[in-house]
C-alpha cells in the first residue's frame, strides 16, 4: 500500500469522524468541533495530493493549507461567537433549545 492511499485512508476516516461528530451531537460546540476534523481532513488531502502528484510545484499544497486554515480560523471565531450570543440570549448550548433565533 502507498504513502498517498494511506494518507487518503486516514484523511477519510477523519472526515468521517469529524462528519458524525457534526450530526449526531447536539452541543454547538461539538458541532464547531466536528466541522474543523473535516476541515483538517481536507487539509491533509491538499497536502497528500501535493506531496504525491505527478509533477509538484513548489509550494503549492502548502499555500492552499495555510487559506484553509485562514478560513478554519475565522470559522471557528465566527461560530463562538455565535455560540456565546445564543447562550447569552438563552442559556444553553443544545441545538435543540437553539432552533428559533429571533431577537
Amino acid at each position: 500500500m502507498s504513502l498517498l492511499t494511506l494518507s487518503l485512508l486516514l484523511s477519510s476516516a477523519l472526515f468521517c469522524v469529524g462528519l458524525t461528530a457534526a450530526l449526531s451531537r447536539s452541543n454547538i460546540i461539538l458541532v464547531l468541533l466536528g466541522v474543523e476534523l473535516m476541515l483538517n481532513a481536507a487539509c491533509l488531502n491538499f497536502i497528500a495530493f501535493w506531496r504525491f502528484g505527478p509533477d509538484p510545484a513548489p509550494a503549492t499544497g502548502v499555500i492552499f493549507v495555510l487559506f484553509a486554515i485562514a478560513v478554519a480560523a475565522a470559522e471557528a471565531a465566527v461560530g463562538l461567537a455565535l455560540v456565546i450570543a445564543i447562550y447569552r440570549h438563552r442559556k444553553t448550548i443544545r441545538l435543540q433549545e437553539a432552533n428559533r433565533l429571533r431577537g
